[in-house]
């Protein structure tokens, strides 16, 4: 009479679940050193001074070595969830597997010498913090409770 009250039950599926807390510090690595190292590339490309080119490859480098960890954890994960769900699991570890190789052709790109390192390092810096963002977000905006037994 003075007030309806509407009572909305969620099953426990719907509920979204976190990933595990070491996997988001290990995720949380990625994002940083990626977009670091595209900073570190366009000053660089802004001012030819060598240094630059050796941030981004050190940069490369630690993204690459956290990621490797989170990619192996994104795999098991991959592997122990339910068949049902797999697709959010494979959405997540083939943007975290295409950041990794693309990554990792930017840290060879990054090996050669730094005047031969543009425009091609820019490029492939630019691609590989956009994928770190996108496997970010996937990774932190959590998958369904039921997903991972």
């Amino acid at each position: 009479m003075f007030g309806a009250h509407v009572v909305v039950a969620m099953p426990g599926s719907m509920s979204r679940r976190p990933i595990h807390p070491l996997h988001a510090v290990l995720l949380a690595f990625a994002f940083p050193l990626f977009l670091g190292a595209l900073l570190s590339d366009l000053a660089y490309w802004s001012t030819f001074e060598i240094q630059w080119a050796n941030f981004s490859s050190w940069l490369i480098a630690g993204g690459l070595f956290a990621t490797a960890f989170a990619l192996l954890w994104a795999l098991i994960n991959l592997f122990r969830s339910r068949p049902a769900s797999r697709r959010g699991f494979a959405v997540y570890f083939f943007a975290l597997l295409a950041m990794w190789v693309l990554g990792f052709v930017n840290a060879l790109v990054h090996a050669k010498d730094a005047w031969a390192v543009m425009p091609e390092g820019l490029y492939l810096s630019l691609v590989t913090a956009l994928l770190s963002l996108v496997a970010s977000w996937i990774g932190y905006s959590g998958f369904r409770a039921g997903d991972v037994t």
